[in-house]
């Protein structure tokens, strides 16, 4: 009778073990998807900046010929972003690209008929979205990675992250300070 007791309570549990297993590993999978939704939506808003990029040069352009490195630097940056891969390096890349808008909307204040041209006004006001956006998402994708991380880092978490090969994620960080807030739009 002893025996029968003794298995009984081994397998309640071992299955209490293994699904208190499978409920970690649940949570490590819905925190690894959103880490990965939240970067596709960094990407989604970057892209939508490069798509605004040549816009706001061909615009500056037309007023600004004496500002050519500005230009082509910026339109240089941009054509690298597709080659870049990882989080870290993606994040050094944005920062130049936003000094490189930084400089080119500061070019505008050189020429009051750029300032009044009704393409460029529009452009500024798709740019200033764009940003915003790209803010709140990197804040959502440092969220999910802090989640992740703490998660993988955590007892009883860290057995089952270790065992499934789970590793902690890149924060996507800024490395000039000028660019944890959105460039500065001028009207």
């Amino acid at each position: 009778m002893q025996k029968d007791n003794a298995v009984t309570i081994a397998l309640f549990f071992s299955v209490a073990i293994a699904a208190f297993g499978v409920f970690i590993y649940n949570r490590l999978v819905r925190d690894r998807q959103r880490v990965l939704t939240a970067w596709s939506d960094i990407d989604v808003q970057l892209k939508r900046r490069y798509d605004l990029i040549p816009k706001l040069v061909a615009a500056v352009e037309q007023y600004a010929r004496y500002e050519e490195s500005t230009l082509t630097t910026l339109i240089a940056l941009r054509s690298r972003t597709g080659q870049v891969r990882d989080v870290g390096e993606k994040g050094a890349l944005e920062s130049q690209i936003g000094g490189g808008l930084r400089s080119l909307l500061a070019l505008v204040e050189s020429y009051p008929e750029l300032k009044a041209d009704q393409n460029f006004l529009q452009l500024q006001s798709e740019l200033t979205e764009v940003e915003n956006h790209i803010q709140y998402a990197r804040r959502f994708y440092n969220g999910s990675v802090r989640n992740l991380n703490t998660r993988i880092d955590s007892f009883p978490d860290l057995v089952i992250a270790r065992f499934f090969r789970y590793i902690p994620q890149p924060f996507f960080q800024l490395d000039d300070e000028a660019e944890k807030e959105s460039p500065e739009i001028l009207s």
